[in-house]
């Protein structure tokens, strides 16, 4: 049950993260311009193309590369972590953006990144058990060994 709860949030995550990504490169590249903080030293187009791209390649990575979960999930998880200070750039300047236009809305969205943050990393399988790996073989090693030779 674990398992399938967890290939779900992989999966809701990373269409997630695919569609926000194409939003930041067209019809949401405005409101996602506002949310870049002014000390931010990369400018503000060129951050939020930078940071799309960067979601639709760890979404798509989430989505058709299970094998790799764990390290697609870290990286997701370190994603919203680098992103934070600008929602508390947000919340701080008052920006408005994406409806959160009071301080109380902008608060409670601050709440919900550790909840990405650990979204990503069950969906990466982080809260499993890591499955053993069988042992190597090694072809041929063991001939002439055991029954039948002394």
């Amino acid at each position: 049950m674990i398992s399938i709860a967890r290939t779900v949030a992989r999966l809701l995550l990373g269409v997630a993260m695919t569609v926000v990504g194409v939003a930041h490169l067209t019809t949401l590249r405005q409101e996602f311009r506002a949310q870049v903080p002014g000390w931010f030293p990369i400018d503000e187009d060129l951050t939020v193309l930078g940071s799309g791209v960067v979601e639709i390649g760890l979404g798509l990575a989430f989505l058709l590369l299970p094998a790799k979960r764990r390290l697609v999930g870290a990286l997701l998880a370190a994603f919203f972590v680098a992103v934070f200070p600008g929602n508390i750039a947000q919340y701080v300047e008052g920006v408005d953006a994406f409806g959160l236009d009071t301080d109380s809305a902008r608060l409670v969205r601050l709440f919900f990144q550790p909840v990405l943050i650990l979204w990503a990393l069950f969906g990466g399988g982080w809260f499993s058990r890591p499955q053993p790996e069988p042992p190597p073989t090694y072809a041929g090693r063991n001939r002439g060994r055991g029954r039948g030779r002394r």
